[in-house]
């Protein structure tokens, strides 16, 4: 092990295996950042504010669920070629596919809605003016830039905009944190059972588990492929070594990027905001004006600003999302390393998505309420495409010879039922 640490690479002379590490990241840390959307921003205030530290296990907790998760939709991608709405296409009922897209789309919708206000209000909070034309700008800048860059380009622009969330961890930094009540409630489960605890809990993992991520990030392994001029893995199944190694350090990765950042802002915002006797947060924009005063005007800029950065992220990825899906399903052309005249249907439901998205936030319907619906739809749609999704990794006739090993299937399977347990307990409370 010490070798291959202290081994050198010849070109740079950095150390081989962080030079390696850098080059397996890509479509699972851009999945993992795009996670902690403005919305789900609002979620872990929403906890840290209400509950303290005590739901900082569930981050812990859920972490090996989500990579273990999201590493079978990327392992779905890299051995088919396909996404996952094309495998629901090509391997089970059309009503289910139906079902499942139609489902996407309004969540995405709704997310979508919640984002864009979202970051309207906070740049609004930095630079007084219309959040209006600030939503429509940052809805026009997404897509632009989704529409004309070219795959490589883009892919490059995400990666970039994941160290946005860097700035919850600065807030951490700047704010008094009691590390020992933090650190118990991340490690010791608090467990309560009443209706408050039991949608917190949904809430986060719905937040944290989400269908749009299993949609985006196997769509992504395809385009990784394609712009490789790679075979998938059921054709070529001797590369499956080297590049399911590749898949699995960068979701691992990129999923402990996003599980860490989501602690870091319940810990912040328990250490200010419930602190300071302010228990109800309505979106993220409310938990950085609430900053100021109990944490000083440097924390607010910095959460203000993280809510900026990680919409530019997520934005593109729900619209992104959604068009993969859509266009999967019909068999239409799809994939940004298309010219936009050779995929119009998919640059189009970008367009269409993002579009609704604004107009959900923005002609007077409520963004909580949206926000809502949105997680409870991501909340019924995870368990089951979940299970489809397990059984097609598990599927000799549709994954050849690189099905999913036993111990990711038993893993998968876990996440399934806590995923469903935490939705009836929520229906059921």
């Amino acid at each position: 092990m010490s070798s291959l640490i202290d081994a050198r690479d010849a070109e740079t002379g950095r150390p081989w295996a962080w030079r390696r590490l850098l080059k397996s990241l890509g479509p699972g840390l851009i999945t993992g950042a795009a996670d902690d959307d403005p919305s789900g921003i609002a979620t872990y205030s929403q906890a840290g504010a209400q509950f303290g530290y005590s739901l900082g296990w569930v981050m812990v907790f859920s972490y090996p669920l989500m990579a273990v998760t999201q590493s079978i939709s990327a392992r779905i991608g890299c051995v088919t070629g396909c996404g996952i709405a094309r495998n629901l296409r090509r391997h089970h009922p059309r009503w289910l596919l139906r079902c499942v897209v139609l489902m996407l789309l309004v969540a995405n919708i709704a997310n979508l809605g919640a984002d864009l206000g979202a970051m309207a209000a906070a740049l609004q909070l930095l630079v007084p003016g219309p959040a209006l034309l600030y939503g429509a700008g940052f809805a026009l800048l997404c897509i632009l830039l989704e529409v004309f860059l070219s795959y490589a380009r883009y892919a490059a622009i995400l990666r970039w905009l994941t160290l946005s969330l860097f700035a919850y961890a600065a807030v951490v930094l700047v704010v008094r944190v009691p590390w020992s009540e933090a650190l118990l409630g991340a490690f010791v489960p608090h467990l309560a059972f009443d209706a408050e605890h039991a949608q917190a809990l949904v809430a986060i993992l719905g937040t944290t588990i989400s269908p749009y991520l299993f949609f985006w990030q196997a769509s992504q392994e395809v385009e990784e492929q394609l712009r490789r001029t790679a075979q998938p893995l059921y054709i070529a199944p001797a590369r499956a070594g080297e590049e399911l190694a590749r898949v699995r350090i960068d979701t691992w990765v990129g999923m402990g990027y996003s599980n860490l950042i989501s602690l870091f802002i319940i810990i912040a915002t328990a250490a200010t905001l419930h602190a300071g006797g302010i228990t109800d947060i309505q979106n993220s924009a409310q938990a950085a004006e609430a900053l100021r005063p109990i944490a000083g005007g440097l924390a607010f800029a910095l959460f203000a600003c993280g809510i900026i950065g990680t919409g530019l992220l997520a934005v593109p990825v729900l619209a992104g999302s959604a068009a993969y899906a859509v266009c999967e399903a019909f068999d239409w052309v799809e994939g940004l390393d298309h010219k936009p005249k050779d995929a119009k249907a998919f640059y189009g439901v970008i367009v269409l998505a993002t579009a609704l998205g604004l107009g959900v936030g923005f002609i007077g319907l409520d963004p909580i309420k949206a926000l809502y619906w949105s997680a409870v739809l991501n909340g019924l749609l995870a368990a089951p495409l979940m299970a489809t999704m397990l059984a097609i990794a598990g599927s000799r006739r549709i994954m050849g010879p690189v099905t999913l090993p036993r111990s990711m299937a038993i893993a998968g399977w876990l996440a399934v039922l806590v995923m469903a347990a935490a939705s009836i307990a929520f229906l059921v409370l």
